[in-house]
């Protein structure tokens, strides 16, 4: 196992996924497909829009740059806000996608301090980085500092006792079913005070 600190496994998740360059949005093309969603013909969009209909094909070709006014009438007509039109639309649409860790399957790092377990690593383009964690750090000496990244965190005691610290709070100790939701840029490290290791759940935003 290689020893990562929690930076590096938030870094992981983060490269995990396909690189991607966002286009120049075409308002045409994305009239077209807002059309398209509903099933609409180019008739009943330019109705529903309050516009000629040889004006919407003319803005769906790029043969017309369409002045506010007409914006605002599409909009109306799409039941979508102005902004919403120049909204570049998700590559990638998930319908349904899952994964599923059997106890003893996530992929596992070690650090100095803790034992990660990380789960659902197959999917890319997470939100979310969820990953067990025993806790093996009985003090704050044993840490370089406090951790600290971009993001919110969640944090559920699984087994035993810990002490979560933090850059601007008392220290709160936490107990099996308790749970803390804090911003990570705030510093932040656990401990555990069981005589064995705590085990703990941690969700990291990505985003």
């Amino acid at each position: 196992m290689t020893n990562r600190d929690p930076k590096s496994l938030i870094r992981i998740a983060r490269e995990s996924g396909e690189d991607s360059v966002a286009e120049p949005l075409d308002l045409g093309l994305r009239v077209r497909d807002l059309r398209k969603e509903r099933n609409w013909t180019l008739e009943q969009a330019a109705k529903q829009a309050g516009l000629a209909r040889s004006t919407l094909s003319k803005i769906e070709n790029g043969q017309m740059s369409p002045t506010y006014e007409a914006l605002k009438k599409l909009a109306v007509g799409l039941e979508i806000s102005v902004p919403q039109l120049f909204t570049q639309p998700q590559q990638e649409k998930v319908n349904g996608r899952m994964a599923v860790n059997r106890s003893g399957e996530g992929q596992e790092h070690a650090t100095a301090t803790y034992e990660h377990e990380l789960l659902a690593e197959n999917l890319t383009r997470k939100k979310m980085l969820p990953y067990r964690a025993r806790v093996r750090a009985r003090s704050l000496d044993e840490f370089d500092g406090w951790v600290r990244h971009d993001g919110e965190e969640f944090l559920y005691v699984l087994t035993g006792v810990v002490k979560l610290f933090t850059e601007f709070y008392e220290p709160i100790e936490m107990r099996r079913g308790d749970s803390a939701y804090y911003d990570s840029t705030m510093g932040h490290n656990v401990i555990s005070t069981s005589d064995e290791d705590a085990t703990i759940l941690w969700v990291t935003s990505l985003t």
